[in-house]
């Protein structure tokens, strides 16, 4: 009898799974969907000249010239990132990663789908995104059981867009000066990019090498979670190692992380392991 009541337990178990990884898997599509179909609707006529970098301070100049040499508008991005990762900036503990990342920047938006390795046999599924300017992240069990989810309000769009604005680096086009994108000079080596999405606007620092390539970003004031609540902390990433992939120069590790008591705690450390761009042509 108690054989069998742990039998039918299993069973239960194993068709709950089931049940929940094709939910997850549904709700994965159709976000993806939606995210594609939102580039379409804010598809721009951008055409990349050269003589129009002219008017940009001239760290960004030579930025843009470095990294895109086919002067092609990028429609989407597919990267494959492996890595570690931790829960918050004072955790001991880190766990490795594999994620897909779709980016679409006409629509400033992107879907970050991650499997995080947290114990033998056991992991978590990430998804983190911003589409149609709302912002939104979930935590599921074995990709299957929901442990955790927010979407939308002012920090989370906030934040997310901030993710998007600093993670550009891998899709430079979007850092062509626009009515949504305009760079504000500091020295020659910093310059400062404010991106605004419907009623979220946010602004990063760049950091650039004399040769060309960006090798860190910075805010003072980005939302994170901290503690169960919401608070604006600084935080800063890091860029290194620039490859030419389909054409365009990008970096293939990165980190960023949070400055807590006056020091930087990085919380993220990534490659990218695949690369694969559309253009509009």
């Amino acid at each position: 009898t108690m054989m069998l009541v742990v039998l039918s337990l299993v069973v239960l178990a194993v068709a709950a799974m089931g049940i929940g990884t094709r939910r997850q898997r549904g709700a994965l599509t159709a976000d993806t969907e939606r995210l594609i179909r939102a580039g379409a609707a804010h598809a721009s006529s951008l055409a990349i000249r050269d003589e129009g970098l002219g008017d940009l301070p001239p760290p960004v100049a030579r930025y843009l010239r470095l990294a895109l040499p086919l002067r092609k508008a990028i429609e989407q991005v597919r990267l494959t990132q492996t890595g570690t990762l931790r829960t918050d900036a004072t955790a001991e503990r880190w766990m490795a990663f594999e994620a897909a990342h779709l980016v679409v920047p006409p629509a400033a938006g992107f879907l970050w789908n991650a499997r995080v390795r947290v114990a033998p046999l056991l992991h978590v599924r990430v998804r983190d995104a911003l589409i149609d300017g709302i912002g939104s992240g979930q935590v599921s069990l074995m990709s299957a059981f929901p442990v955790s989810a927010a979407t939308g309000g002012l920090e989370m769009n906030s934040g997310s867009l901030h993710r998007y604005l600093a993670e550009a680096v891998w899709y430079p086009s979007a850092l062509l000066p626009s009515s949504q994108l305009q760079w504000t000079p500091i020295d020659a080596t910093k310059a400062l990019a404010t991106l605004t999405n419907g009623r979220v606007s946010v602004s990063l620092e760049f950091r650039f090498e004399d040769s060309g390539e960006v090798t860190g970003i910075y805010t003072p004031a980005r939302w994170g979670t901290f503690a169960g609540g919401y608070k604006q902390v600084p935080w800063e990433g890091h860029f290194r190692e620039y490859r030419e992939r389909d054409g365009v120069m990008v970096p293939t590790h990165g980190e960023v992380g949070w400055y807590l008591d006056n020091a930087w705690r990085a919380v993220w450390k990534g490659t990218v392991a695949a690369y694969r761009i559309q253009v509009r042509e």
